[in-house]
């Protein structure tokens, strides 16, 4: 009898994992606390080690309708004048290294791909989780709505898939404080026929100047452009991913900067601004019949651009797990899990802290070093520990 698997929280990383289960005949239902699937944020990368996920579900083909696939990436600009300090090809190379090309994409677009794969019934909205128990025969979970309606679902094994606020935390390890990066990021969509030229073009650019960088690249099948400003906090302590931010501070920030970033700036009606915080590596995933994934297991920084990515490779082992166990293994199946992807994943979160250091150097002796660096680079290959994950089981 296949194992009965409730996953809490109906973001990128709950739908994915909804979607590899089903896919190994594990009866799986979202359980979301919004009254509809909203995926906060804009931008993405959707890079190799992900797009050969989505391959085995079927999915890889379907970017195409919405996500741009990238021909550069890293193109790193001076701040000043927008000199280019390196870029690198994807394209054939990308796919010669790695097996799949690299796609960015909207958050949301991606979310309702995954939605549409699910069949029917899987989530389930308005349903916010508030207590959890759990015995040698099973997890019992408690949800109410927005109205005060109760649930009670009972499963074989329970998934907190509830992001970087995750509540399913508590019931697997103590609560950590998060850390503070001392930046803040700076969100903005921009339609594409408003933005400068340079925008346009299917290339991931990154400027590179004193205390801040500065990321663009177009999504949702070109109609909109993605900025991503990243710069000191000052004051600004807050965590969340919705909370408004005024175009007339970004403009501060990078008003000594080309004329065109202040362009592409101006042509946004809004943005969003949110603190910079990850969480220390957690020394455990699963306490019994309950394990984390995503955020609420990782979450980092995104400088590595692998938050979604990671879900995915979550996902994907986690459903390799769990395919042959039983209710009464299934405890063993998530410590595996557990096992095979904590080491990569907490990898990825400490080699994302720090890059913003690199990036930020002020002009002078130092920042002529890295740019020369980066000029002798080759970063595609560079990146083999992150993109190369299971590529020749892949092409197996």
């Amino acid at each position: 009898m296949s194992l009965k698997v409730a996953i809490i929280g109906g973001g990128l990383g709950g739908l994915v994992a909804a979607l590899f289960l089903s896919a190994r005949g594990i009866a799986a239902e979202v359980y979301e606390q919004g009254s509809s699937l909203n995926e906060v944020g804009a931008g993405i990368v959707v890079p190799p080690n992900m797009v050969r996920l989505l391959r085995k579900l079927g999915l890889a083909d379907g970017l195409g309708e919405f996500a741009i696939k990238v021909e550069y990436a890293w193109e790193f600009r001076r701040w000043q004048d927008g000199r280019i300090l390196a870029t690198t090809p994807m394209g054939e190379a990308c796919e010669r290294l790695y097996g799949a090309p690299c796609f960015v994409a909207h958050r949301a677009d991606l979310l309702a791909m995954y939605h549409r794969a699910l069949p029917d019934g899987v989530v389930h909205l308005d349903r916010r989780c508030v207590g959890l128990r759990q015995n040698e025969a099973g997890v019992a979970l408690d949800f109410v709505s927005a109205e005060g309606g109760h649930t009670r679902v009972e499963a074989d094994v329970a998934i907190g898939a509830d992001g970087i606020h995750s509540i399913m935390r508590g019931a697997v390890t103590e609560e950590q404080s998060p850390r503070f990066s001392g930046l803040c990021a700076f969100r903005c969509l921009v339609p594409a026929e408003r933005v400068p030229e340079l925008a346009l073009r299917p290339t991931h650019t990154l400027w590179l100047g004193p205390g801040r960088h500065f990321v663009h690249y177009p999504i949702s099948a070109g109609r909109l452009v993605n900025v991503v400003a990243v710069a000191p906090a000052g004051e600004w302590r807050s965590e969340s991913w919705t909370a408004d931010g005024d175009i007339a501070d970004l403009l501060a920030e990078f008003a000594t900067w080309d004329p065109r970033l202040k362009q592409l700036i101006v042509s946004a009606s809004e943005t969003k601004r949110w603190a910079m915080f990850d969480r220390p590596p957690l020394d455990r995933w699963t306490a019994g019949r309950v394990a984390l994934l995503g955020d609420a297991a990782h979450a980092m920084l995104p400088f590595l651009a692998q938050g979604a990515a990671q879900c995915a490779e979550d996902a994907d082992v986690l459903a390799d797990c769990l395919a042959s166990a039983t209710a009464s293994t299934a405890k063993a199946a998530l410590m595996l899990y557990e096992e095979q992807r904590r080491p990569r994943a907490n990898q990825i979160l400490l080699g994302s802290r720090g890059r913003e250091i690199r990036n930020h150097l002020p002009d002078g002796p130092e920042q002529e070093k890295r740019d020369a660096e980066l000029a002798a680079s080759d970063p595609l290959r560079e990146v083999a520990w992150l993109y190369g994950e299971g590529v020749e089981r892949s092409r197996a």
